[in-house]
């Protein structure tokens, strides 16, 4: 019984930060790259393992996803910028970083060629995935409902799939 409110708690998390009841998200639709040959970074599946924690594999390598409210960087608003804790690439810069309330550090916009959008069809609704356009790991997913005076997007990023570099003082 504890367990199918679990599962239907997490389901109705992520349905309120998927954005459904908003319009549909804009966002360029590509296919995944099949053969990692076509990213910068090529690592086997247990050079993965070995460098990325438990957590971090799972959301990165796997598509899965932190539970809301739980990551690192959902209310962490210094300057500087977040890149894939994967490979490193930057990904965002924190003057895109916005509060959403949704469980997940939000930002308005990626930084271009940065990522790569892929059409997700899971847990029965269509979604935008982003990807590390470098490594190809997942990252989260983007919405059409961020803030409307800048870009409208929200990209609804796992805390675990980036890390935080403070800009030099």
């Amino acid at each position: 019984m504890k367990k199918s409110i679990a599962i239907i708690l997490i389901a109705f998390a992520i349905a309120s930060c998927t954005g459904q009841d908003k319009k549909k998200t804009n966002a360029p639709a590509t296919k995944k790259a099949t053969p990692e040959k076509q990213f910068a970074v090529q690592k086997t599946d247990a050079e993965w393992r070995k460098e990325l924690s438990p957590e971090a594999y799972e959301v990165l390598r796997n598509k899965g996803t932190e539970r809301a409210f739980t990551g690192k960087y959902v209310n962490t608003f210094e300057k500087g910028d977040y890149v894939c804790a994967a490979c490193g690439n930057v990904i965002f810069h924190s003057n895109s970083k916005f509060h959403s309330d949704c469980g997940w550090p939000s930002f308005d916009q990626a930084i271009k060629g940065s990522v790569v959008y892929v059409q997700d069809y899971t847990l029965g609704m269509t979604r935008t995935e982003v990807d590390c356009a470098r490594c190809g790991s997942h990252l989260g997913h983007v919405f059409d409902d961020g803030p409307q005076e800048t870009t409208g997007k929200r990209f609804c990023t796992n805390s675990v799939s980036i890390k935080f570099i403070p800009a030099k003082k």
